[in-house]
């Protein structure tokens, strides 16, 4: 059902024309770090008002949520102009800047994959916006260029989305996103020739594409084209799975399933490597939960088989032995576990367990070598183990140290693969490693303009709130003197079962560098020990991960390494709503805070994009029973007048579909209205950018330097670089 539209329309308090005449009034500045209230543009406020489950709700600023309207575009401007010549005067913001580029020119690879013979790869030069892809005959040929997505866009601003190459190696489907957004436009280019055909597929969104074996055509998803205007705030809902025809118009394109009874069901359609079978996993929301369905593609009209459709776990599809499915779930197995299902008998009594839960977490499974490898996580650090075919041990892949793997990709049949080794002193280096001898070699490995000797990571754990006992990676020069007095950046996100490892940042390097501390802590609500833990930060349950957040703060605190004003948080997404709830939930405890395209409105987060999806992590506002909890937090509606907050530096972007720019719109309004004291409340509007993905290497720089500058000026730190 629709949710029902909350009574109020808005009526300005003053108008639009006063209102433009005083957002040119951005004047006031106290002193170098401090900004008076006269500094920032005087934001209209309206009388909306929603009564939501018997409460009175006022939204002053709810007209930010037009991003089409000229009087959000002239705030957005006149917000701009004040945030920047803020930035800009920070007197070592250029330096920072120079020493992030030095340090982001260094080659980068992604992991390679083979397909019809040809092996396939990523590669960045180091400042190029956007990766290149490559292709290789052989492991010891030349590189050739095959689609170089810089020459798309002159400013970087179009980036490649997803890759799919046919079964022959002869054909690659791509789809590409313009401007950060999530919408995809999905092209063909002969890897022969490395030309374009003239198939063109549009209003592509949350997919990849999956090739048939005869190399025809392929499987994508897409929704309707939105009505004019609402392309990047308009709700998404009946996704469509499709078949798409090579050399045939999009408009000819088989509609393969879809359910118009269920509006929220969204469809990933994959060929199994054998080509007999269409793998339909269907998601609602964010839930991992999910369904199971397939197509006998060797029969002609073959019906979609229900095989698993009581939505009770998640099951990731990871081969076929014939009708034989094996499956990765966390049914009965919060941690995981793999079982087979005999699709000529696929009744529950009839399904076998392979490889058991362990105390450790499956993050992935694949069959190479005719064995299974399976990825798992020990206290949010990589463990790749082997097992044959029945499920018996066989073994374990050594991993250069304590850090985030990823990969393992490959076939059934095949007796390599390649992976990705990172932690927070090591960018990611690829190795490819024989499963016959057991031998494992650096494929590519950047060369470092800095000793990553220098640094040192150690993971610790606290005690929440309620007790319950939490990791955290913290990492620093080794040299430092941990008096107290740190500066230290903490970062997470919690939330929506995703792990935070170890990973490399040019961005964290340059903090540390000039002498930081960096902290992690993995929160309730990810997925770094299984489904419980995911599902201890969800819902009713959603405060447990800013507790968990808190307590991160107060440990470092209490342990010596740092005080509330020399303590910054930040996150993005859903971090970015941790973020705003925590600096409104304990003002007192940070000296900075950045909240990053963040969950904002938690009363209206459903009714933009993807945003309904969400509420299997968070529940709906229009449930009686999830509205107080949300009411509780949200981080737009639980400031307050009066209150001294930290120094806060907001970001986000004009073409984020994902979490609409409203949400930090609405927030950055509020939050300079309310805020007590002079520190400064600024909010940086990324144009021609989205939600993060596929951000040009430049805009990637800049933002980095103008977090770190803020925030190490707000810290009040003499900033050193090498």
């Amino acid at each position: 059902m629709k949710s029902p539209k909350p009574p109020g329309l808005p009526r300005f308090a003053v108008s639009m024309a006063t209102f433009l005449t005083l957002t040119l009034l951005a004047t006031g500045c106290v002193s170098g770090r401090q900004l008076a209230t006269s500094a920032y543009p005087v934001t209209a406020q309206t009388n909306v008002v929603d009564v939501l489950h018997g409460q009175v709700i006022n939204d002053p600023y709810r007209w930010l949520e037009d991003d089409n309207s000229p009087s959000t575009e002239a705030w957005v401007t006149a917000e701009n102009e004040v945030t920047f010549a803020y930035l800009n005067r920070i007197p070592y913001r250029d330096r920072i800047k120079a020493r992030l580029t030095t340090l982001w020119n260094f080659e980068r690879y992604g992991i390679p994959w083979k397909e019809g013979g040809r092996y396939f790869f990523f590669k960045n030069d180091g400042l190029q916006n956007q990766s290149v892809l490559y292709t290789l005959a052989s492991l010891d040929a030349e590189p050739r260029l095959l689609l170089d997505p810089n020459v798309l866009a002159e400013d970087g601003t179009v980036a490649l989305t997803s890759t799919a190459v046919s079964p022959d190696g002869r054909h690659l489907a791509y789809g590409t996103s313009a401007s950060g957004s999530d919408w995809q436009e999905w092209h063909v280019r002969s890897v022969d020739t490395g030309k374009d055909l003239e198939d063109h597929l549009r209003w592509v969104k949350f997919s990849g594409a999956s090739w048939t074996r005869d190399g025809k055509g392929f499987f994508y998803s897409r929704y309707d084209e939105p009505k004019e205007g609402a392309a990047l705030t308009g709700v998404n809902y009946f996704q469509k799975l499709c078949y798409h025809r090579l050399g045939t118009p999009q408009s000819e394109d088989r509609l393969v399933y879809d359910r118009p009874d269920q509006k929220e069901w969204g469809f990933g359609g994959d060929v199994t490597d054998d080509g007999r079978y269409l793998i339909i996993s269907i998601w609602k929301g964010t839930d991992p939960k999910n369904r199971v369905f397939y197509q006998d593609l060797q029969q002609p009209e073959a019906p979609v088989v229900e095989l698993l459709n009581d939505f009770d776990a998640a099951y990731s599809f990871i081969d076929n032995d014939g009708p034989v499915f094996w499956f990765h779930t966390d049914l009965d197995a919060p941690r995981g576990r793999v079982i087979a299902i005999d699709t000529r008998k696929p009744e529950r009594a009839n399904w076998r367990e392979l490889i058991a839960e362990a105390p450790e977490t499956i993050q992935g499974v694949n069959v190479l070598n005719n064995q299974f490898l399976v990825e798992y996580l020990k206290d949010a650090q990589s463990q790749v183990r082997l097992f044959a075919l029945d499920g018996s041990a066989a073994g374990q892949i050594d991993l250069p140290g304590i850090g985030s793997a990823g990969g393992f990709g490959g076939k059934r049949g095949d007796t390599e693969t390649f992976f990705s080794f990172t932690s927070f002193n090591l960018p990611g280096a690829v190795y490819r490693h024989d499963l016959k001898s057991g031998e494992t070699t650096v494929f590519r490995a950047p060369k470092l303009a800095f000793n990553p000797d220098n640094y040192v990571t150690k993971q610790i754990f606290y005690q929440s709130k309620d007790g319950t006992r939490v990791p955290m990676f913290i990492t620093h020069r080794r040299d430092l003197k941990i008096d107290g007095h740190v500066p230290t950046l903490l970062y997470a996100y919690g939330g929506f079962n995703i792990s935070l490892t170890p990973r490399f940042s040019v961005a964290n390097l340059v903090w540390m560098e000039m002498g930081g501390v960096y902290a992690q802590p993995n929160l309730r609500g990810g997925g770094e020990y299984g489904e419980e833990w995911h599902q201890a930060g969800t819902k009713e349950r959603k405060q447990n991960v800013f507790d968990d957040f808190i307590a991160a703060a107060e440990w470092l605190i209490a342990n010596g390494y740092t005080r509330s004003d020399k303590l910054a948080i930040a996150g993005g997404s859903n971090g970015g709503l941790l973020v705003g709830a925590c600096m409104t939930q304990r003002p007192d405890l940070y000296g900075v805070c950045l909240p990053a395209v963040g969950v904002m409105d938690m009363l209206r987060f459903h009714k933009f994009t993807i945003g309904w999806a969400w509420t299997s992590d968070y529940g709906s506002p229009d449930n009686a029973e999830d509205f107080p909890a949300l009411q509780a937090y949200s981080p737009y509606h639980n400031l307050r007048r009066g209150v001294e907050y930290p120094a806060t530096l907001i970001t986000t972007a004009d073409h984020d579909d994902r979490v609409v720019p409203a949400h930090s719109f609405k927030f950055a309004a509020r939050l300079q209205e309310y805020n007590r004291g002079t520190h400064p409340v600024l909010i940086r509007i990324e144009t021609k950018a989205g939600h993060g993905a596929g951000k040009p290497t430049t805009k990637q720089i800049e933002e980095a330097a103008d977090k770190l500058a803020f925030t190490a000026w707000n810290l009040r730190e003499k900033v050193k670089l090498p």
